[in-house]
């Protein structure tokens, strides 16, 4: 037992948000995305609604599709006068620099429960995920795009989901982002 606890502890404590300029072009093999998705399964859920859904972009052409998304939101959105290809090609770079992107969708259930509580349920399957490509050595990191309610006409979501946003994940370069500098746990918590 002594071992699974240091083990979790340590997967806790150095996750990290990676980002996909430090990705490398190395494919994450479809068991290991099926174990990550397996593990975002596990995540608690009042009255067991499991509002977590997922679109999965793998392989160039996905991704590259996902990419133009937001290119040509950039070309569409910006006026002529301030449009940069420089701004336009970056727009979809951390997409075509990962290796997966994952749409994070949430199902509400408004009859049943407050979208909080479903929206911190998918916030724990993303964690189980997190940790998994963790485990892994696979870099990631959430990301929350200011174009939400556009990303989820782009993905065609049914009535009663919504998108909270994607998550990319790649494998690094090895370079280890900063130790988190959180503040003392002490501060944070007031025994009753």
């Amino acid at each position: 037992m002594e071992q699974t606890v240091e083990t979790i502890n340590h997967i806790i404590r150095t996750r990290r948000a990676i980002f996909p300029p430090n990705y490398i072009q190395k494919e994450i093999p479809q068991e290991v995305l099926d174990n990550i998705l397996e593990n975002a399964h596990y995540a608690p859920t009042h009255k067991r609604t499991e509002p977590w859904r997922f679109i999965v972009f793998r392989g160039q052409e996905k991704l590259q599709h996902l990419a133009s998304f937001f290119m040509e939101r950039y070309r569409n959105n910006t006026p002529a006068e301030s449009f940069s290809q420089a701004r336009y090609e970056a727009a979809g770079e951390k997409i075509l620099k990962s290796a997966c992107v994952i749409a994070i969708n949430v199902e509400l259930h408004p009859n049943d429960l407050p979208e909080w509580e479903e929206t911190a349920a998918v916030a724990c399957a993303v964690q189980n995920m997190w940790l998994t490509a963790t485990a892994y050595g696979i870099g990631s990191y959430w990301s929350s795009p200011a174009v939400l309610k556009e990303l989820g006409e782009y993905l065609e979501l049914p009535e009663g989901q919504k998108c909270l946003g994607l998550y990319y994940l790649g494998y690094h370069d090895g370079v280890e982002p900063p130790m988190r500098r959180n503040g003392k746990i002490e501060d944070k918590i007031t025994w009753a």
